[in-house]
């Protein structure tokens, strides 16, 4: 423990020369009494960390888990058993029910003219299968670009198997695209299209060979089905048909629904408050992962990080002055359920919540802050300079609706997103390649360092962090922001005309 003794006398001189550089109103650990803990939480997260062995367990001995399969629920009983075994308190799941189950069955598709070989595909999420055996048809392109044009003649789809290209400028309202995706899908479904070609991301790793899989709307399922192409060969189909060529495929895809609904859970523990346990500060990440590969970009990295900054708290003894509650959430890749689940189940003590704090885009060493909320950044940045010596931070107000932070941010609290630098990602992502080869240990550690040093930071400090915001405050916000249109899309905005005055005076996109 000699090595632990020395690096945390060195972090506690490195934390504390951000001492008397901040304002009163601005105190940094250097003047707010949390420098000793933070610096013991920093060296046993750096010295002693375990979270690459629990990303190797979850992503070797546990493996793909999507929501409402079996491999979710040995997700849920692992992660449980780790938390127990870390030492967290109060430890135990929170169950929730999602509208239906699905099970990814086979995908297979062929180039029948005017050359022949196989194509690579594999299903989206929640979408449905072909006839038993198949279907064969001619290809036609619909422009996602363009989709209210498009629909305006749906009756040409009939037999055909569509194409989904981007072409021409994208719209000014482009952010919506992926709700309005869902509108063109039951509109091809009801005109009788036999599948449709295009999906996430695929055209992002040109160049891999990769398919990338994933949900097509927020809650959502479509009967018609779905397949990500990779991009090499899509782009030869859309060569072909550029060209002016008559292109035919056979497309196979076997997929399974539940016939009802299915029950998931998030799993909770906790470092109780020494002095006001009451006031919750959430530490979370999603367990549930895509199916292609392992799910250790996304979001094992993420739920190991979480295990890992408390293990970094319990092995240092450090008791925060508030509640530290850990949350691995499930249901995030079906449209963040398990987080509004949370939100909706802790309704009664949300205003004792000082916000949650997220990391979710892939592999990658944090670089960013962004906060959820516009008034905090003066309070956080004294805390983004005194941990400058794991790297330089920006800190923002943005709001994050891409992961477990929105439903925080909805209810007025900050969703705090631990933004990270992974130029990787486009290629793991939802991929075949999301596997325990793409993450390097030693960024694991330090995002789970960070991970501990914010938590521990914001529950105990003497100041209380944030306090929730009226919705009428937290609706201008998210207008400005520009959230607002594709959080109606997707219909999980609350707060109904409010925003709207905000929404006349705000800049146009």
């Amino acid at each position: 423990m000699r090595k632990l003794g020395v690096l945390v006398a060195v972090l506690l001189g490195a934390l504390a020369g951000a001492r008397g550089d901040e304002k009163a109103a601005a105190k940094g650990p250097g003047e707010d009494g949390t420098l000793p803990g933070l610096a013991r939480v920093a060296g046993e997260g750096m010295m002693n960390s375990h979270a690459y062995d629990y990303l190797t367990e979850l992503s070797d001995e546990v493996g793909a888990r999507v929501t409402g399969t079996p491999g979710a629920q040995k997700g849920i009983e692992w992660a449980a058993a780790k938390m127990k075994a870390i030492g967290l308190e109060n430890v135990h799941t929170e169950k929730w029910t999602m509208w239906r189950g699905w099970t990814r069955g086979s995908a297979e598709a062929e180039l029948l003219a005017p050359a022949r070989r196989k194509l690579a595909v594999d299903a989206m999420g929640w979408t449905g299968s072909t006839a038993a055996g198949g279907a064969e048809g001619e290809v036609a392109r619909v422009n996602m670009f363009a989709l209210d044009e498009e629909m305006k003649n749906t009756a040409q789809w009939a037999g055909k198997v569509l194409l989904v290209v981007q072409q021409g400028p994208r719209p000014k309202d482009g952010d919506n695209l992926f709700a309005r995706f869902g509108d063109f899908l039951k509109a091809a479904q009801k005109a009788g299209a036999l599948a449709v070609i295009g999906g996430q991301g695929g055209s992002k790793a040109a160049g891999m060979h990769l398919t990338h899989t994933g949900i097509l709307g927020f809650e959502a399922d479509f009967e018609v089905p779905v397949v990500s192409m990779t991009a090499e060969d899509q782009g030869q189909l859309e060569r072909y048909l550029e060209s002016g060529k008559t292109v035919r495929v056979r497309i196979n895809v076997q997929n399974t629904f539940t016939k009802g609904p299915v029950e998931s859970a998030n799993v909770v523990g906790e470092i109780r408050g020494r002095e006001h346990a009451e006031q919750v500060f959430v530490v979370g990440a999603h367990l549930d992962s895509w199916d292609l590969s392992e799910g250790a970009t996304d979001n094992g990295t993420g739920s190991a990080s979480v295990l890992g900054a408390a293990e970094a708290l319990v092995r240092a003894g450090q008791r925060p002055r508030r509640t530290i509650r850990f949350v691995l959430f499930t249901g995030e890749e079906q449209g963040l359920l398990g987080s509004f689940a949370y939100v909706k189940q802790h309704q009664a003590e949300m205003g004792n919540h000082l916000g949650d704090l997220v990391v979710d885009t892939g592999q990658g060493p944090v670089d960013r802050f962004e906060l959820g909320r516009e008034d905090l950044g003066e309070a956080f940045a004294p805390f983004a300079k005194a941990i400058s010596m794991f790297g330089s931070f920006a800190v923002n107000g943005e709001a994050m609706f891409g992961t477990d932070t929105g439903p925080f941010t909805l209810a007025g609290l900050p969703g705090i997103h631990m933004h990270q630098n992974s130029p990787e990602y486009k290629y793991t992502h939802h991929s075949a390649a999301d596997a325990l080869e793409a993450v390097k240990p030693e960024v694991l550690a330090q995002n789970a360092t960070l991970m501990a040093l914010t938590a521990y930071w914001i529950a105990d400090r003497p100041e209380r962090f944030a306090e929730p915001w009226p919705a009428e405050r937290t609706a201008k916000m998210l207008v400005r922001q520009h959230h607002d249109a594709e959080l109606k899309a997707f219909k999980i905005w609350p707060f109904g005309n409010l925003g709207a005055e905000e929404k006349k005076e705000a800049p146009q996109q």
